[in-house]
């Protein structure tokens, strides 16, 4: 019994689903043969320019970055600069305790100071050896003088000249190992280089402590340029292609609500991330206020195209009819099918391309009708008209 009951109960639902669709199909086709107008909304067919714009999301990044370190090993007695602070090209930022190189240079004074004076003793030398030979040279010649007596004297006055040699090889060698020290000393004044970019920029980290020992080549701060700054963006492969070096772009950040900024596409990466398939955008912005900072987060507002003079109706129009999509215009007291080919879309707005869509278009109950169909707007649609 329980059996027959189920079987039953499906039976009635069975009838009634189909009774009702029945029923709306009996509407649909009276609707459709125009005996019954369908309530419809409309809206009228604009005629003007259309952008596509699309918002990205990004990050804001120094334009140049460069990390200042001692050269030097030693401890730090000074910081000239701390977070925030603005920066010249060449500007001194730190100093180091210099005493031992201090006494690295008074040994290399004093070295090349003995140096210099065994040269003078050697060229002393050399010359005397030098005259004693013009003498043995001249008395050998009037036949005066052994030639093993000249001999000596030539073997003595090359021996001499050979130590003139060696003391002026010692005199260069304490020369650069005082430059040397001289220029250890100048590392001990740590200074901020770069070569290109503005002269001026920020410090963004310290990395030290005055009283800390530092190794050679240890970080000591970060510069970074922030005017200009770069706004980092990354975009899909359907709006790569429409991006292009000088496209102008507005950007907005949470720090500054209502204020826009405006950028310029500087540089679009040639290549997409393999994981993300992703292109990497870069922006430039003037930033003269300093008002941006590296590592905020923006949004950019990008103009990706734009038509004038093209046929706008609401996205809501926009009706698929197979493969095709059109609109229903109205004519009278009944519409018309027309196709249509999609442009570009801005918002609850898009343009569209065919023969015949002018006036009003249907925008709500596109359902409900056909080609030829009647309609019948209601009232508050019609005053809206």
């Amino acid at each position: 019994m329980r059996y027959l009951f189920v079987v039953v109960a499906g039976l009635l639902v069975g009838a009634v689903v189909w009774g009702v669709s029945r029923q709306f199909a009996g509407e649909a086709k009276k609707q459709a043969q125009g005996e019954k107008p369908a309530p419809v909304a409309v809206a009228e067919v604009e005629s003007g320019a259309i952008e596509l714009r699309r918002t990205f999301s990004g990050t804001l990044e120094p334009t140049a970055e460069v990390t200042v370190a001692a050269k030097v090993s030693g401890r730090i007695e000074r910081l000239k600069v701390d977070v925030s602070d603005p920066i010249e090209r060449g500007q001194l930022v730190a100093e180091l305790d210099d005493a031992e190189v201090e006494q690295a240079i008074a040994q290399a004074k004093a070295d090349l100071a003995v140096a210099r004076a065994t040269l003078t003793e050697a060229e002393s030398a050399l010359e005397i050896a030098q005259r004693t030979l013009d003498r043995s040279t001249d008395m050998h010649g009037r036949g005066v003088l052994p030639v093993s007596q000249l001999d000596v004297d030539k073997a003595d006055a090359l021996a001499k000249s050979a130590a003139v040699e060696v003391a002026k090889a010692r005199v260069q060698r304490e020369e650069a190992a005082l430059s040397g020290a001289e220029i250890q000393l100048g590392y001990t004044r740590v200074q901020a280089t770069w070569t290109q970019g503005d002269a001026q920029r920020v410090v963004a980290q310290r990395y030290v402590d005055e009283g800390d020992t530092v190794a050679a080549n240890a970080p000591l701060f970060l510069i970074v340029e922030t005017a200009p700054i770069t706004a980092v963006l990354y975009v899909t492969e359907g709006d790569y292609g429409r991006l292009q070096v000088g496209q102008v772009a507005a950007l907005e950040t949470d720090a500054f609500p209502g204020r826009r900024f405006e950028g310029k596409i500087s540089r679009i990466s040639p290549v997409f991330d393999a994981a993300s398939r992703q292109a990497r955008i870069e922006l430039s912005l003037e930033n003269a206020d300093h008002a941006l900072k590296p590592g905020m987060f923006v949004r950019a507002d990008v103009t990706l195209g734009r038509a004038e003079d093209a046929t706008i109706v609401p996205y809501t129009a926009l009706v698929s009819r197979g493969e095709a999509s059109g609109v229903f215009v109205v004519d009278g007291e009944q519409v018309r099918w027309r196709p249509v080919e999609v442009g570009i879309r801005d918002g609850e707005k898009v343009q569209v391309r065919g023969e015949g869509v002018q006036g009003r278009v249907v925008t709500l109950g596109q359902q409900l009708v056909g080609d030829g169909s009647k309609i019948t707007i209601p009232s508050a649609d019609r005053a809206a008209q």
